[in-house]
């Protein structure tokens, strides 16, 4: 990629960021609990994948992989969930949806890398 001038950068992110915030926010109006988490980290791993495999500027890749998709998805809310079902003794869930998660999103990236990849 080339280099972006650091301001256009931040600025990029930042814009992106509050894109995938608002999303991710309004997914979690839509669905809640452990369901609205698997959605976003799915499809923002899913975005991330289309992204780094598509012919994009360095500043769109800032834009949609490291704003949108990092603002969008959510590892600290994955995390909070996974310790607060094994705090309340329900182990095999947090260990299924750890798992499921991880695994869901690692082959999402894959699938929308793929896709473009497959495309070009």
């Amino acid at each position: 990629m080339t280099p972006v001038d650091p301001i256009v950068g931040a600025l990029a992110v930042g814009l992106g960021g509050a894109a995938g915030a608002t999303c991710r926010h309004l997914v979690g109006l839509a669905v809640s609990g452990r369901r609205s988490l698997v959605i976003v980290n799915t499809l923002g791993s899913l975005a991330l994948g289309v992204v780094l495999a598509a012919p994009v500027d360095s500043v769109t890749a800032l834009s949609l992989g490291v704003g949108f998709c990092g603002a969008f998805t959510t590892f600290s809310s994955f995390a909070v969930e996974t310790v607060t079902a094994a705090e309340s003794g329900e182990t095999g869930v947090a260990v299924g949806f750890a798992i499921g998660v991880l695994l869901a999103s690692i082959g999402a990236v894959l699938v929308g890398s793929t896709l473009v990849l497959a495309g070009t």
